[in-house]
């Protein structure tokens, strides 16, 4: 596929290269010999290093040397480092979407959603390192979103409202997806799940967290909540955090419902 399959080439040729890539719409030059290599091959390589050594390990000497071929080599595929993390980003968030099923809860569906994006970050910790530069405009990255969009179909909603909603739904993935991700991260550099917590710190807190300087803390402290040190009737933090999101969106709607 190539810019001449759409109507509007000069709408698609503002896309940036990376992103245009992404969507098989730029034409490669230059290329050495059938099967030497392809972007998939370059992409799965950089994220093979990026996953073991961490995002600032990618560049594209590394990926080249690891392929056994020359930098320059690369770049016949790919026309740099930027376009690379473009592609790379794209690739892990192509995850598999489930079918829809007609009987199956919203609130389900959403949690499902919010915990496949979870998992991204944690199977892929360079993940969460990437900037921000624009909304998602890359095929595996809207795919995802056209899953939430699914979920939201029959919602009494404006577009406007849904668009919202999953930039709620997302962020707090985003971040719970960054906490589970640096707390698997400081086990596996050999600290502990209770470090992380605070639990280990417990004691010496309480004893440093003055009631008149910290009068909201301290109770919270001395009940063990704040460092995980006594039984937690909310179960998980993160799912019940994501819980009440739900009966958010769930209240809105019924209200809104009640206003017409």
């Amino acid at each position: 596929m190539d810019s001449g399959d759409f109507t509007d080439a000069e709408a698609i040729h503002k896309l940036p290269p990376g992103v245009a890539l992404s969507w098989g719409i730029v034409r490669q030059q230059r290329r050495g010999p059938k099967g030497e290599l392809s972007v998939k091959k370059i992409v799965d390589a950089a994220i093979e290093i990026a996953d073991r050594d961490g995002l600032a390990a990618v560049s594209m000497s590394r990926v080249a040397q690891s392929l056994g071929f020359t930098t320059m080599s690369l770049y016949r595929y790919i026309t740099g480092k930027d376009d690379l993390l473009v592609l790379m980003q794209d690739a892990v968030s192509n995850i598999p979407i489930p079918p829809e099923e007609a009987d199956k809860p919203w609130r389900q569906e959403m949690a499902e959603y919010a915990w496949a994006c979870i998992d991204v970050f944690r199977k892929h910790p360079w993940y969460g390192d990437m900037p921000i530069t624009s909304v998602p405009l890359t095929p595996g990255n809207l795919q995802v979103i056209d899953w939430m969009l699914r979920i939201m179909k029959p919602f009494p909603l404006t577009d406007f409202e849904k668009m919202s909603f999953l930039l709620l739904i997302s962020s707090y993935a985003r971040a719970c997806g960054l906490i589970a991700r640096d707390m698997e991260r400081v086990i596996r550099e050999g600290g502990s799940r209770e470090a992380f917590t605070g639990a280990g710190y417990g004691e010496a807190l309480r004893q440093l967290v003055k009631p008149d300087r910290f009068p909201h803390l301290h109770p919270v402290l001395m009940s063990g909540a704040y460092t995980d040190e006594a039984e937690n009737p909310i179960g998980d933090d993160l799912d019940f955090g994501l819980e009440r999101i739900l009966d958010g969106i769930e209240h809105y709607m019924r209200q809104k419902t009640a206003d017409k």
